[in-house]
């Protein structure tokens, strides 16, 4: 024992010495509006919902109606008309036969793609994909291939060289995001769709980022490009713009009552609270409602108010890259900005590749838009300090 605590403590010190040691900080309010203190840019509540009086009053609701918890898993006891409720607003807000929720993003593509998948099967996957998808793709213990990030070529390629090699009846899988979490671009989701249709495969789109702020009813990428009847998986998440916690798949009835009977982390895990999914019934009514509509709208002047001059090219997520390199040099501009009162947070590896760490601002509806263009301002004036401290 004594042996593997010391190994413990020499890895703990070798983090420290990458410079990516991480800590817990706890805060008093969450999400991106903060009546006092520093201003939030660090988090993921890109509607403001998080805080929304709706929503909290539909949770009150919940919580008298349902009481705190679900006391058992789905399969057993644990379905309350709550769940179905939001299962069914979710499948017609994405435009499928149906959907089924689960604890997390994480626990959607974690018992998703295994339960799809086996040994004999394929998965093609973008390289800058969320940790939770290229987990789930190992386990599923299918072969898994990786395109470089948005490379359709390349895309192509390895799909033709496994039709060609095991034929029409290999099944494949292509997985990729609609708005990328770490970099915040757009994938090219009709070309994508081209291709799975071409190479008969299936295609599973996470919406994590542009559910809530992309398309008319904020249904995500593939609402806003016409493509959710040609998706064949539409993943999302409601700890986002929707401002509360769970995952969920939209598919069609084949492929939900497969998840039902297979999926392990929707089978062996308690549901979620019944007054959870309630409120989240209120978030949906809100984002595709005109109100929804109108803090979409206020996100995009947030974002064009940041960008501008900023970034070389027109950005539309919420999701703004700063990439500074090198691990210290992200984490002292995030101390500098600190200093200014913003939170924005230091992205190391493994989260992004090495020599590519960065600050992620993350933009909200609700911010101000005098506290945009200061944090802009401060960004700027970090950009020149790092390029005068590490000259090209």
């Amino acid at each position: 024992m004594l042996s593997a605590m010391k190994r413990i403590e020499e890895e703990l010190e070798q983090i420290r010495q990458q410079g990516l040691w991480r800590q817990l900080t706890p805060h008093s309010r969450m999400g991106a509006c903060h009546e006092s203190g520093p201003i939030s840019f660090a988090s993921n509540d890109y509607l403001g919902l998080s805080q929304h009086p709706a929503i909290t009053s539909a949770f009150h609701e919940g919580l008298e109606q349902y009481g705190h918890g679900s006391a058992s898993s789905r399969l057993i006891c644990g379905t309350s008309v709550a769940h179905t409720e939001l299962e069914n607003r979710l499948a017609a807000l994405k435009g499928t036969d149906r959907a089924l929720t689960f604890s997390s993003g994480f626990a959607t593509a974690m018992g998703t793609i295994p339960a799809l998948l086996g040994k004999d099967d394929f998965v093609v996957l973008d390289k800058l994909s969320h940790a939770c998808l290229i987990d789930a793709a190992k386990l599923s213990t299918a072969t898994l291939r990786v395109f470089p990030h948005n490379h359709l070529a390349k895309l192509e390629s390895i799909l033709q060289q496994i039709r060609s090699r095991h034929g029409s009846a290999a099944r494949i899988l292509i997985v990729t995001e609609s708005v990328f979490s770490m970099d915040g671009d757009l994938a090219p989701l009709r070309e994508i769709v081209e291709l799975k249709q071409r190479y008969d495969a299936w295609l599973l789109v996470d919406e994590a980022h542009g559910f809530g702020v992309l398309g008319p009813h904020g249904a995500g990428l593939a609402e806003e490009l016409a493509l959710q009847g040609r998706i064949d998986l539409q993943m999302g998440t409601l700890s986002k713009a929707a401002g509360l916690a769970g995952g969920f798949i939209a598919a069609s009835s084949p492929v939900i009552d497969l998840l039902i009977n297979r999926a392990r982390s929707f089978i062996f895990s308690t549901a979620p609270p019944p007054a959870l999914a309630h409120a989240a019934v209120c978030a949906l009514e809100i984002i595709a409602s005109p109100e929804g509509q109108f803090l979409r709208q206020q996100l995009q002047e947030r974002i064009h108010d940041f960008t501008i001059g900023l970034l070389p090219d027109p950005h539309r997520s919420p999701i703004v890259p700063l990439i500074l390199g090198s691990n210290e040099a992200a984490l002292r501009a995030s101390q500098r900005l600190a200093q200014k009162g913003f939170v924005v947070p230091a992205i190391r590896y493994p989260t992004v590749p090495r020599n590519l760490a960065r600050l992620r601002v993350s933009l909200s509806a609700v911010h101000t838009p005098h506290a945009v263009m200061a944090l802009r301002e401060a960004c700027r004036i970090i950009d020149q300090i790092n390029q005068a401290d590490h000259p090209h």
